[in-house]
């Protein structure tokens, strides 16, 4: 069984896949891995490029398909229980997340301790438009001032995450934004990682600005109300007598 499982979430990146696989193998050279693919219901070559990349691997490459597109957090959560690893690590299809930073994190998150639930990257540089950071910096700054979660950057692709952990989160249709504030509700810290961003090599964007505006708005209210209702997870203990 590999140790790690690295998950992509990723819809039409078909031009993005082979060279964002070639540098995952490099950065994880000498580690036991391997890498899920969610194919949330692409329309172009993905299946066909995924095939051929299957064959020329030299570690596990498993492809999971959505019949229809479900958004980027259920993609995650089907590639969090298909993995066979205790940690699952992250990244976006679309080649603009560094390959070069997960096994950064996944020390991190090992040499961290038993409190420490998840790893999370925080963008240095965006290479976004700048329309796209405004938005960002502006739901980020919210998010962090209503969930005090002490994120930077919960958008980023980039995260190492303890199996079990990510299993126990709550899914929706934009629980990747939020991860750091439900790993801290189960009882967890969260620790940090500066990524510097790189330009999309291939196509355009999946995610939209303001098709999701709103949606995020009460994302954000959902999950605060979560946390006001729940009580923080308490750190279970068998006592055994005789």
């Amino acid at each position: 069984m590999p140790e790690i499982s690295i998950v992509i979430p990723c819809r039409n990146e078909a031009a993005n896949l082979p060279l964002l696989l070639d540098e995952i193998g490099t950065a994880m050279a000498g580690r036991d891995f391997e890498v899920i693919v969610v194919d949330d219901g692409s329309t172009d070559d993905t299946p066909s490029v995924l095939a051929a990349e299957a064959a020329l691997r030299r570690f596990p490459l498993r492809h999971l398909r959505h019949e229809k597109s479900a958004g980027q957090s259920l993609s995650v959560r089907s590639g969090a229980w298909a993995a066979r690893g205790d940690i699952v690590a992250t990244i976006d299809g679309d080649g603009q997340n560094d390959p070069g930073y997960i096994p950064v994190l996944i020390d991190a998150l090992r040499q961290a301790g038993p409190d420490v639930g998840a790893a999370q990257g925080q963008r240095l540089k965006r290479r976004d438009s700048k329309i796209k950071q405004l938005a960002s910096r502006f739901a980020n700054g919210l998010r962090k001032a209503i969930l005090h979660d002490e994120t930077r950057d919960t958008g980023c692709g980039l995260k190492a995450i303890h199996t079990d952990i990510l299993r126990k989160l709550p899914f929706f249709d934009g629980t990747h934004r939020f991860v750091p504030a439900l790993v801290i509700q189960e009882g967890y810290r969260v620790i940090h990682c500066d990524v510097v961003d790189r330009s999309r090599r291939y196509g355009k964007s999946n995610y939209g600005i303001f098709d999701r505006g709103l949606q995020g708005v009460l994302d954000l209210a959902g999950v605060w109300w979560l946390r006001r209702r729940r009580r923080r997870m308490p750190k279970v203990e068998e006592i055994r007598h005789g």
